[in-house]
């Protein structure tokens, strides 16, 4: 009788608080056992499930313990109602912020592929939480901004960081930094860090290098961090899926900033560094958000330079969880995705994997961007 009241309860919240209003969609509810399984229309991407205790209240928060479902085509998850009664609303968030980051929806995507002979991307169904990722890579203005304000409140970098130019991204920044720098951004925009010093995450992590791990990272903090390796790769897609490029399956330099080679059947060139960027030293960086965005608003998903991502290098892919995966518990070399300037075409693929560095390396073709929760 427990679980028909439970379920009851939650049916009511349905009706009570969610109802066709202009566009909004339909939310709907089916009991399963000891679950509710909860559904809505696929098409409403920029939507997130709340629920909260009483809906007269302002205390609504996501639904975190929502689990991914099958529900014919619709989105659906499923929750368990072994927890006390509970109203559930959908709740549109905006497709791009104040912040310049753009809304990546929740889903499962194919991770990894096997198009060209990859051993250490074999194809993986990986589910992410929504969350938002900067727009652009970080540029060497915005990196000079908080750091500036950084220095000035404790925190200590290996690298200053560079850049060619205030819009260009920047380089040289190792893998320790640009998380500490995460926390800084955050600290400096009035956000929770995502960055800890323990598993108690009771100092946020300012300064040396610290090998963090996954129980170290308020996951669910308001603050700025890096992608996940899986995070980066179903960002970098743009809602695309199984092809090579964040755009389709072949790449030319009017796409992207890398090294063309036309003997990959796929490269449709010219030959040789990017000629609108390859002036003057190295490195050849071209301006953040240059060359086109893909699906879901992001530029410079393929070349210009390398981004740290959270995870230790490792395979499977998919770990330890196949939702929201944060990748190996150790490591000796942490994730780069995305390829850079001098990259050839295979490795500025969504799928490519052979780009890591040790943590403590800031090269001059190794930047970043952030990503934050809802």
């Amino acid at each position: 009788m427990k679980t028909k009241f439970q379920c009851f309860f939650i049916g009511l919240a349905l009706l009570a608080v969610v109802h066709p209003v202009l566009a909004q969609p339909v939310l709907g509810i089916v009991p399963t056992n000891n679950q509710s399984l909860l559904y809505w229309p696929a098409t409403a991407t920029n939507y997130v499930l709340q629920s909260c205790a009483n809906p007269a209240s302002t205390n609504w928060v996501f639904a975190t313990d929502a689990v991914p479902a099958t529900y014919g085509s619709q989105t659906a998850v499923t929750v368990a109602n072994t927890l006390a009664a509970r109203f559930f609303r959908l709740i549109s968030v905006p497709t791009n912020t104040a912040d310049r980051m753009a809304f990546i929806p929740a889903g499962s995507f194919t991770m990894g592929d096997t198009l060209d002979g990859e051993t250490d991307a074999i194809p993986t169904n990986v589910y992410v939480s929504s969350f938002y990722m900067d727009t652009n890579l970080v540029s060497y203005s915005l990196w000079q901004s908080v750091y500036a304000y950084a220095t000035n409140r404790g925190y200590g970098f290996d690298y200053a960081g560079a850049g060619k130019a205030a819009n260009h991204p920047v380089q040289t920044v190792d893998w320790y930094d640009v998380v500490k720098w995460c926390n800084a951004r955050s600290e400096m925009a009035g956000l929770t860090p995502c960055y800890y010093t323990d598993a108690a995450r009771t100092t946020v992590y300012r300064t040396g290098q610290n090998d963090l791990q996954a129980s170290f990272v308020n996951w669910g903090a308001s603050g700025y961090r890096l992608p996940t390796e899986a995070e980066w790769e179903k960002a970098a897609r743009g809602g695309l899926s199984g092809l090579r490029f964040p755009w389709g399956d072949t790449i030319s330099e009017s796409q992207a900033n890398y090294d063309g080679d036309t003997t990959y059947s796929y490269d449709l060139g010219p030959n040789g560094y990017n000629a609108l960027f390859d002036t003057g030293p190295t490195p050849f960086t071209s301006p953040v958000g240059y060359f086109a965005a893909n699906g879901y608003g992001l530029y410079d998903m393929a070349g210009n330079v390398d981004e740290w991502c959270w995870d230790w290098v490792g395979t499977p892919l998919g770990q330890p969880t196949t939702t929201n995966p944060t990748g190996p518990a150790t490591g000796t070399f942490r994730v780069l995705r995305g390829g850079y300037w001098g990259y050839l075409a295979n490795y500025v693929r969504c799928a490519d994997r052979s780009l890591a560095d040790f943590p403590s390396n800031g090269k001059t073709y190794n930047g970043f961007r952030c990503v934050r929760g809802l």
